[in-house]
């Protein structure tokens, strides 16, 4: 079976005016996702995230390297046959309601379901919609016109999700449900492929994360290896007082601790010394630090 993504050398250059030399805004980079994985794009603004995506979706071409979709490359509009594609700012025709926009998408993607029309209104229930389903999108918040786009990705039932900040715009609420949707698709086998800056919503979501940064992928890891490459974990524990230096003090009797690994067992002895019961060991490694990490270089 044919990879749901695979990038091969891809660099995208943008010239620049006057004297200055091109900007390169893709460096040479290389990746494979299956199809059914869940991928999380990662890096900071001007990372090249966007532009990847831009050429996935066939909005630009690269300068070099090759990409493709499910073997066919994004040159061919065949490509995208299955695609769900929500950009970071969705553009929706405002004079349309978010049943019409779904059902214009249906057709454009050549789907057919039993009952077109409940169909739509299915899924704008989902993302919370189905009220204002027959109303115009001009005047909609940046929040429900992201939730029509989303609503409308999934409609076309697509085999592959590439979403650009699918989170934007949408309150603590909105993105819990958004990211139960994604769950739930992702466990029906669809492959995903997303950026977003709410990191812990990306650990929730995705099996590998790739760091970019300057045009560059810096690393592509599990969850696993991740946490495996932090030499440091978290102790919290329940006490009468402090049993070691650095321990510092939360509510309710607690204290936590940050240690180094070779020195855990010594901590845990210590702990149970003094009669602190044990609430929780974890690694002190997140996302959010290895994105930092790999921003600063290290």
């Amino acid at each position: 079976m044919n990879a749901a993504i695979s990038i091969s050398k891809l660099k995208k250059t943008y010239p620049r005016r006057w004297a200055s030399p091109p900007f390169e805004a893709l460096k040479g980079i290389s990746l494979v996702i299956e199809a059914g994985e869940t991928f999380g794009f990662v890096g900071p603004n001007g990372a090249g995230k966007s532009t990847t995506i831009k050429i996935l979706t066939g909005v630009m071409s690269p300068s070099a390297g090759t990409a493709s979709l499910f073997g066919v490359d994004v040159s061919d509009p065949e490509s995208r046959r299955g695609l769900g594609y929500v950009p970071e700012n969705p553009s929706l025709p405002d004079y349309l309601t978010p049943l019409e926009i779904l059902s214009m998408g249906l057709e454009l993607h050549r789907r057919k379901p039993a009952g077109a029309r409940a169909h739509c209104m299915k899924w704008l229930e989902r993302f919370g919609l189905a009220e204002v389903a027959n109303k115009v999108v001009r005047g909609f918040s940046k929040g429900m016109a992201q939730r029509t786009a989303l609503a409308h990705a999934m409609a076309v039932e697509p085999r592959l999700l590439i979403l650009d900040e699918p989170l934007s715009g949408l309150d603590p609420i909105g993105r819990r449900e958004v990211v139960d949707i994604l769950s739930e698709y992702r466990q029906q086998g669809g492959t995903i492929f997303l950026t977003s800056h709410v990191l812990h919503d990306v650990e929730r979501l995705a099996d590998r994360f790739g760091l970019i940064h300057k045009g560059e992928l810096r690393a592509v890891r599990t969850p696993g290896e991740l946490v495996g490459e932090d030499e440091r974990v978290l102790v919290r524990s329940a006490g009468a007082a402090a049993v070691l230096d650095g321990m510092l003090a939360e509510p309710g009797g607690r204290w936590v601790i940050e240690v180094s690994r070779t020195s855990l067992w010594e901590t845990l002895r210590a702990l149970e010394s003094a009669g602190h019961s044990l609430i929780e060991i974890k690694p002190t490694l997140s996302l959010e630090t290895a994105f930092l990490n790999v921003v600063k270089g290290s």
